[in-house]
């Protein structure tokens, strides 16, 4: 590894490479950021045709236009970024930061409690949605609550509780979100993308069949062959059945890595270094 390369090449890096995560990494990337996603060996990711963590088990996987590769060595990471793609690493614990010259660590796992990490983890840590405070566990808090307020940079205080209700599309909340009907490994029986009639078997988790509540597109699903909990948000149904809509990040998403990038560009040391 060139050394001096390193050092002159300050990073963000994002734990989580979910649908959230990838928006912001796509945002970042798009702008000439240099940016890392750090996962675990088994991602628990619901849409994964636009989530970059599906790297992770391909080895390499695009989301519109940008591709992340899997890197196992610090070398491979730097020679990814020099072919204008985004690293993506097993390192639940970001380890990574030690070693590299990490100037942003934005924490967009969506664990909705507080963070393992605080503020000591890089110069800038940004985190997103509920567990987040910022000026006590991180810098800067970016709201992921739909509404007027999505998409806000929070520089004291906190983002909106978790309500636990999903989303809603077409008037279809909790119903449009699949859960494990037991403890087991996840036998899938459709792909991502198909349109679904009510009833039609998609799933089976510890050998339990999981159903289409209603006619839509399955708009998600954990990879198969994943064991999960009872409980456990396994996929999703959107009622408007467009496939399409699989392929493309969300609004949300996108409102989120807005977000973001105002929050790194608000600072100037920060904003200086990263594009230097």
């Amino acid at each position: 590894m060139d050394k001096d390369w390193v050092l002159k090449s300050p990073m963000v890096i994002i734990r989580g490479g979910g649908d959230l995560g990838s928006g912001v990494a796509l945002r970042l990337h798009r702008v000439g950021l240099r940016v890392v996603i750090t996962e675990q060996s088994q991602p628990l990711v619901v849409r994964r045709l636009v989530s970059f963590a599906e790297a992770i088990f391909r080895g390499e996987f695009s989301v519109e236009g940008v591709t992340a590769q899997r890197a196992t060595k610090e070398q491979e990471i730097m020679e990814i970024l020099d072919r204008r793609k985004i690293p993506i690493v097993v390192d639940p614990e970001v380890e990574l930061r030690n070693r590299l010259p990490i100037l942003v660590l934005v924490d967009a796992r969506m664990k909705k409690k507080p963070p393992d990490l605080g503020k000591d983890a890089a110069q800038l840590v940004i985190g997103l949605g509920p567990g987040f405070i910022a000026g006590d566990n991180c810098h800067v808090v970016v709201e992921t609550h739909r509404g007027h307020t999505l998409g806000r940079v929070i520089w004291k205080g906190s983002a909106k509780a978790d309500t636990g209700i999903p989303d809603s599309v077409l008037n279809r909340e909790a119903e449009r979100v699949l859960r494990a009907p037991a403890h087991g490994v996840i036998k899938a029986y459709v792909e991502i993308g198909e349109i679904l009639d009510t009833g039609q078997l998609i799933a089976e988790v510890g050998g339990v069949p999981v159903k289409a509540p209603f006619k839509g597109v399955l708009r998600g699903l954990l990879h198969p062959d994943i064991y999960v909990r009872h409980g456990f948000k396994i996929g999703d149904i959107d009622p408007r059945a467009e496939p399409t809509y699989c392929r493309l990040v969300s609004d949300k998403s996108l409102a989120i890595g807005g977000g973001v990038l105002e929050a790194i560009l608000s600072i100037g040391k920060i904003r200086q270094s990263l594009w230097n």
